[in-house]
C-alpha cells in the first residue's frame, strides 16, 4: 500500500474520470464514475484500498461537483481545488495534443502531486450554499427581464417610433401597465389622457406619475397617423413581451426578499451591512464570493482574490509596471466596485477620497478601484474583529495613573 496518493477528479454533469496517481506520478487508477452516490462511495472505498492517505483534487465546484464533494466531506477526505484555466494551461506541457477526461483527470493528479499552494475546500454553510443559489437564479431572472425589454423596444419601434423613444419600461413600471393594454397609436390617441391615467392609477401607479406618462404617450401618439406594415402582429409581440416583463420583475421581487430573509440570519450580516455602499443584495454576492471566510488570511489576500492588487508586469529595461492579475473572483470584484460606487454617493469620507485619486489624474474607473482597494482593508478588519462599521475609528480608553 502507498503511503499517500493524489487523486485527481476531472468533474462533469453525467459522470466523473477519477485518476489516482503514485508519488512518482505513475497512474494507479483511472476510472469512468457515474454521478451517483453509491457509484462516487463505490471509488472511493477502491482508491483508499491503494494508499494511507489520499489528497483529492477536483477542477469545479459548482451544482456538478455538489454530490462528490458531498460524498468526499462525509468521508473525511481533504479535498483540493484547481480551476480549469490551471488545468487547460498545464496540460500544454504534458505529452500528446489530444484532450480526454482521463488526460484531464491525470493533468489534476499530477498538479496537486507537484503543487503545496491548492486551496483545501471545506464544508460550505448551508445558509451560503441558498444564498449562491439565489443569486444565482436572480442574475438569470435579471437577465431574462433585460432581453425581454430589448425585444419589446425592438417591436416597438414597429409599431410607433415616437412611442418607442418617450417609453422608459425599465425604469418607470407603468408603461408595462400601459403597454400591456395600448401599442398602436390609433388606439392611444382614442383612449385619451384621462382614460389611460385612470387605468395607470388603477394598477397602483401614482397619480401624477400616471398623469405624466398617458400624456406622453397620446403626445407620441399624435405624431403617427400612417399604419406601418406588420403593425398588428408587432403590438401583439410588445403586449406578450410587456406582461412578461412584470411577471419576472415580480419574480425578482420574490427572489430579494428570499435573499434578504436568508442573508439576514448570517451572523456577518450586521457587519458588512453597516459598511457604506453594501445592502442584503451585495452582502450576500460578496458571502458567496468568499466563501469560507477562514481561508482568507489578511487584507491582502482578499484584495488579491478580488482582482483589486495589481501585478508586476515586468520585461526586459521596462520595469515598475502594473497589469490586472489574470486569476481572480470575478463576482468577488463586481461586488466591491459596486459597492465603492455607492459609497462615493452616500459616504463623504469615500466621496473625498475618490476625488482625491481624480484630482491627482487618474481617471473615474482607476480611482473608484483604488477605493475599493481601500476598503478592502476595512471590510477585512471588520469580518476579522466580528464589529460594525464605525464613521471615525474607535478611540481607545485613557487610563488615570493610579495613585501612588
Amino acid at each position: 500500500m502507498l503511503e499517500v496518493a493524489w487523486v485527481g477528479v476531472d468533474v462533469g454533469k453525467a459522470h466523473h474520470w477519477v485518476v489516482a496517481a503514485d508519488p512518482q506520478g505513475r497512474v494507479v487508477l483511472s476510472r469512468k464514475v457515474a454521478n451517483d452516490q453509491q457509484e462516487i462511495a463505490r471509488v472511493v472505498a477502491e482508491v483508499g484500498k491503494l494508499a494511507g492517505r489520499l489528497v483529492w483534487t477536483v477542477d469545479l465546484t459548482t451544482a456538478e461537483a455538489a454530490l462528490l464533494l458531498a460524498v468526499l466531506f462525509s468521508g473525511g477526505q481533504t479535498v483540493r481545488y484547481l480551476s480549469g484555466r490551471a488545468v487547460n494551461q498545464a496540460a500544454a506541457s504534458y505529452r500528446g495534443e489530444g484532450k480526454t477526461d482521463a488526460r484531464d483527470a491525470h493533468v489534476i493528479a499530477d498538479q496537486a502531486r507537484m503543487r503545496r499552494d491548492l486551496p483545501v475546500l471545506r464544508p460550505g454553510e448551508d445558509l451560503v450554499a441558498e444564498l449562491r443559489l439565489l443569486t444565482s437564479q436572480r442574475a438569470d431572472v435579471v437577465g431574462d427581464r433585460t432581453r425581454t425589454l430589448n425585444r419589446l423596444r425592438q417591436h416597438l419601434t414597429a409599431v410607433c417610433p415616437a412611442l418607442e423613444r418617450v417609453a422608459e419600461p425599465a425604469s418607470q413600471g407603468g408603461w408595462l401597465v400601459l403597454l400591456a393594454r395600448y401599442q398602436r397609436p390609433a388606439a392611444i390617441r382614442r383612449a385619451g389622457v384621462r382614460r389611460l391615467s385612470a387605468l395607470l392609477a388603477a394598477q397602483g401607479v401614482r397619480a401624477g406619475t400616471a398623469q405624466q406618462l398617458a400624456e406622453a404617450a397620446v403626445a407620441a401618439a399624435r405624431t403617427q397617423s400612417l399604419r406601418l406594415a406588420g403593425e398588428e402582429v408587432a403590438a401583439e409581440l410588445v403586449a406578450a413581451l410587456a406582461q412578461q416583463a412584470t411577471d419576472l420583475g415580480v419574480r425578482i421581487a420574490t427572489l430579494d426578499r428570499e435573499i434578504a430573509k436568508r442573508f439576514g440570519r448570517h451572523r456577518l450580516a450586521k457587519v458588512i451591512c453597516s459598511m457604506p455602499g453594501f445592502g442584503f443584495r451585495l452582502g450576500a454576492e460578496l458571502l458567496v464570493a468568499i466563501g469560507d471566510l477562514d481561508q482568507v488570511d489578511s487584507a491582502d489576500q482578499l484584495a488579491a482574490y478580488a482582482g483589486l492588487a495589481p501585478v508586476a508586469n515586468d520585461s526586459g529595461k521596462r520595469t515598475g509596471r502594473r497589469r490586472r492579475p489574470v486569476r481572480y473572483n470575478r463576482a468577488l470584484r463586481r461586488a466591491m466596485y459596486l459597492a465603492a460606487l455607492v459609497a462615493i454617493r452616500c459616504d463623504p469620507a469615500a466621496r473625498a477620497y475618490y476625488q482625491r485619486k481624480r484630482a491627482e489624474g487618474k481617471r473615474p474607473i482607476q480611482a473608484t478601484i483604488c477605493l475599493a482597494r481601500r476598503r478592502t482593508n476595512v471590510l477585512w478588519a471588520l469580518l476579522r474583529d466580528d464589529r460594525t462599521w464605525q464613521p471615525e475609528p474607535p478611540v481607545k480608553p485613557h487610563h488615570e495613573p493610579q495613585a501612588a
